[in-house]
């Protein structure tokens, strides 16, 4: 198990280092300009220049991406041209309600889509696998904006349940933090949830059709028996990939869910910088999503191996 994770860790190397590139070219070729921004088109000339001096941003493209490429790789990502606050420091108060979101989701699709995925394969061509496959086409078709306006319609402004538009941290009131993350996250999770309800039922239909099933069921096992002891663990292998992909997409691709219902999360403040043309703060959260993909990608492979010995042995 150890090797695996080491293997995995010298192969984010070349990575992370290509995802440095890719940022950092593609915040530069935004049309726009930052000092224009900060100042305003009728400034003074000299005291654009002056800004722009201060900000590096006179010098050529591959000395501003190497000096910010050799501070990156000593935890220093640099200030917001805006709030002149370091990145980390940016980050830091906006990643607590994205990631609470994210776990939210997560929970409610899993919930959702575990036990759905087995009764639908488990009772392939009957009513509740229709049931079963509608929700999932349901869930992949619809745009999630579509669904969380439908959500504030139903749930917010005819029923007067839950909050539309507010966020409030759990930890200094959970009952209204709960309250405030429940649409936005029945929005994301249950897109999630029929991602998953699909792939787990195709897994775990394949499994089911395997020779050593086949063996358990000549034995005298009951059906409750044979998905629980042998079929549900290898039929979560792609299930596993799914949720860890998914969670670190929740975590950087939550953007139009958090702005329709005013969640002050990394994905807005991702989107704010690139309007304002910040740099360093594009660049810097968006390399630490990244590493948060990577480090989804760890979990998953270290579950790859406690699922099935055998990668843990051609490791």
């Amino acid at each position: 198990m150890l090797r695996l994770i080491l293997r995995r860790l010298l192969a984010t190397v070349p990575v992370l280092f290509l995802v440095t590139i890719g940022v950092f070219m593609l915040i530069h070729l935004v049309p726009g300009d930052p000092v224009v921004v900060m100042l305003g088109e009728n400034q003074d000339p000299v005291a654009m220049q002056a800004l722009r001096h201060d900000l590096g941003l006179d010098q050529p493209l591959y000395v501003q991406y190497a000096n910010w490429l050799v501070r990156a790789a000593q935890g220093d990502l640099g200030r917001s041209v805006r709030t002149h606050q370091t990145v980390l420091d940016n980050v830091s108060q906006r990643i607590r309600p994205t990631l609470e979101l994210a776990i939210y989701a997560m929970l409610i699709a899993t919930a959702v889509a575990v036990p759905l995925g087995i009764l639908t394969a488990t009772h392939r061509n009957s009513p509740l696998d229709s049931f079963g496959t509608s929700f999932a086409l349901f869930g992949i078709c619809m745009p999630n904006f579509v669904l969380a306006l439908l959500l504030i319609f139903i749930f917010g402004v005819s029923l007067h349940w839950l909050p539309i538009a507010s966020y409030t941290d759990p930890f200094e009131n959970p009952l209204a933090g709960i309250k405030s993350l429940t649409l936005p996250a029945i929005t994301l999770g249950l897109a999630l949830a029929a991602v998953i309800t699909r792939t787990l039922r195709s897994s775990l239909l394949e499994t089911l059709s395997e020779e050593y099933i086949k063996t358990a069921r000549a034995k005298g096992l009951n059906s409750t028996a044979v998905v629980r002891h042998h079929a549900l663990k290898n039929a979560l292998i792609p299930v596993v990939t799914v949720i860890g992909l998914q969670f670190g997409t929740l975590i950087g691709g939550a953007v139009i869910t958090e702005y329709v219902f005013a969640i002050p999360g990394v994905g807005r403040l991702v989107v704010d910088s690139v309007f304002a043309r910040d740099y360093p703060l594009v660049q810097g959260v968006v390399l630490l999503i990244c590493i948060g993909f990577i480090v989804c990608n760890l979990v998953v492979d270290v579950l790859y191996g406690w699922l099935d010995p055998r990668i843990r042995t051609s490791a």
